[in-house]
């Protein structure tokens, strides 16, 4: 057994590594905006990348499960907006394990279309992914089927020789109401080779702490922070749909978003059943960078 004082200081090490390099990254980095999105780790809202703009973040995932050795995940997201109703996205995953091995797990390709350019009520977002992970994947950006902690108890040195080829689908449902956001998503995933479809829930709400900016310049202002609250969850597969068998977390968020800096985001998330991992702690760092290519033209000539 792993002493706690140890994985404490695994994962603030590992924090800190994560936050200093992307931070020196932004810095180095013109043209910053304000991140968009509502602070979801797992949700997605209606939000878009705008047309010609690029957000890079790195998304980490540190656990303790019981019975399993600690992990720390890591995930590369780089999001670029094509046009005004689609956003194409690639994920490049990994992750470390204590007292075992640290492994590239593989890739997903995501693409989100807005069948509605205008704001409705209700604002539909249409959801494509193609996945080419392994079993060692912990990057957790969705619990489907019957998703579970067992999940993890399979040796890196097992997992990583079982890939899989998987198609996910989602419906994103998105309302936006005197600044509260309020997502839903409908999650259907299937591996390409003969296995059912897997189904998913994540539920969101947040909202900034304050909607409108002050005159006065500061940094920790409350219209820098939002704060959210997600419940997502596994609803089966097509041959035994439900909640039986199922793993259901929830997790309160809080998003920074740094004056002419980057965006800091951190979620834990708390198991609600004995499928479930105990505890999840998430944190992510962002910058956008508007108009890049735009920017490289310009400095070509």
């Amino acid at each position: 057994m792993v002493h706690r004082t140890d994985l404490l200081t695994h994962l603030l090490q590992t924090i800190c590594i994560y936050v200093l390099l992307l931070v020196t990254m932004c810095l180095f980095t013109v043209g910053l905006l304000k991140a968009q999105e509502p602070p979801y780790f797992v949700t997605y809202s209606d939000a878009l990348e705008e047309p010609g703009n690029m957000e890079i973040a790195y998304k980490g995932v540190y656990a303790a499960p019981q019975h399993a050795n600690s992990f720390n995940s890591a995930t590369l997201e780089i999001e670029y907006g094509v046009k005004a109703w689609w956003t194409t996205e690639v994920y490049l995953a990994g992750q470390s394990t204590q007292s075992d091995s640290t492994d590239f797990t593989g890739y997903r390709w995501e693409n989100r279309f807005r069948p509605l350019l205008r704001d409705h009520f209700i604002n539909p977002v249409i959801y494509v992914e193609y996945e080419n992970i392994n079993d060692a994947d912990r990057s957790f950006l969705e619990v489907v089927g019957h998703d579970s902690a067992a999940d993890l108890y399979t040796t890196n040195a097992e997992a990583r020789h079982k890939v899989k080829r998987e198609l996910e689908l989602k419906l994103i449902l998105s309302s936006n109401v005197h600044g509260w956001n309020i997502s839903e998503n409908i999650i259907a995933e299937k591996n390409l080779s003969n296995q059912p479809w897997e189904f998913g829930y994540a539920l969101g709400v947040s909202r900034p702490l304050r909607l409108t900016a002050t005159s006065e310049k500061c940094v920790f202002c409350r219209e820098n922070f939002s704060a959210g609250l997600e419940l997502y969850g596994g609803l089966g597969d097509r041959y035994s749909f439900g909640l039986r068998d199922t793993a259901h977390y929830i997790a309160p968020s809080l998003l920074f978003n740094i004056p002419k800096g980057p965006a800091l985001s951190f979620s834990p998330g708390f198991g609600l059943n004995d499928n479930s991992v105990n505890v999840f702690w998430r944190f992510k760092i962002s910058c956008e960078i508007e108009q890049i290519f735009s920017r490289f033209k310009r400095e070509a000539r």
